[in-house]
């Protein structure tokens, strides 16, 4: 007898096949992480120091609007990562 995972997992895979990917695009998806992992900081990096800084200030009001440009910025990264990422499965890369 199945249990209700096993069944679960032969469903999904009967409506959305797993795509089996190569070597090479493990490789590239690894590496889309860390180049994007990396940009992620880089911004939280600088931005987080002039919240901070302005914090000191008192000016929370501008601290604030940093904050959401941080917010911003790593969602728009997020979204940019998943965009080349799909390239990748899909495998045609664009460069």
């Amino acid at each position: 007898m199945k249990s209700s995972y096993e069944l679960a997992m032969e469903r999904l895979n009967k409506s959305a096949p797993a795509i089996k990917l190569t070597a090479v695009q493990r490789k590239e998806l690894a590496e889309l992480d860390s180049r994007y992992a990396a940009k992620v900081a880089e911004r939280e990096i600088g931005l987080k120091d002039q919240i901070s800084q302005l914090s000191a200030q008192g000016e929370f009001d501008k601290a604030a609007e940093f904050e959401k440009q941080l917010g911003v910025e790593r969602k728009k990264l997020q979204a940019e990562l998943e965009e080349k990422k799909e390239q990748v499965r899909q495998g045609h890369q664009k460069r």
